[in-house]
């Protein structure tokens, strides 16, 4: 492959890779909103948007991974940079490498985000399961005689099944 076809390959990987970074972003954005309600089917839907925008990013790398090493070059950031310098002398994709690296930075943020909004909510309805039914349900910690220490704490049981 001459330079001039690699290069033209990045340039069409990034202008994906920026797109589905930004589509990513917005579901992102839009699955924080749909975790502070309760609208189970949206969170669903939100959360298999997101996979396959996932695996869209992941097959856009593995592309990418076997164009480095197609032309002899590391599969990581060096080696990109390398076939980069080798196909772009002019520098013209770096800024679309960066773009896409701080965008996937935010992204991550965003998602991590989100999984606090998760873990909040799921130790709101253990709380929740744990005052219904007199028994805590996180169990953390063992006694001395290997059980859950938590067990031995008392509860109000308010119903029974």
């Amino acid at each position: 492959m001459d330079p001039l076809v690699c290069r033209e390959h990045l340039t069409e990987l990034f202008r994906d890779e920026a797109h589905l970074l930004a589509e990513l972003e917005q579901l992102l954005v839009r699955e924080a909103q749909i975790l502070e309600g309760s609208d189970v089917q949206l969170i669903e839907q939100t959360t298999r948007a997101r996979q396959e925008r996932m695996g869209a990013l992941a097959r856009l790398e593995e592309q990418r991974r076997s164009l480095c090493a197609a032309h002899g070059f590391g599969s990581d950031r060096s080696g990109l940079e390398a076939v980069m310098a080798w196909c772009d002398a002019g520098g013209s994709l770096m800024g679309s490498l960066r773009e896409c690296a701080a965008r996937a930075v935010r992204c991550r943020e965003l998602n991590d985000h989100n999984a606090v909004l998760v873990t909040a909510r799921l130790r709101r309805v253990e709380s929740m399961l744990g005052a219904l039914t007199g028994r805590p349900t996180r169990r953390d910690t063992y006694g001395p005689r290997g059980y859950e220490a938590a067990a031995l704490r008392s509860g109000r049981v308010l119903g029974a099944a």
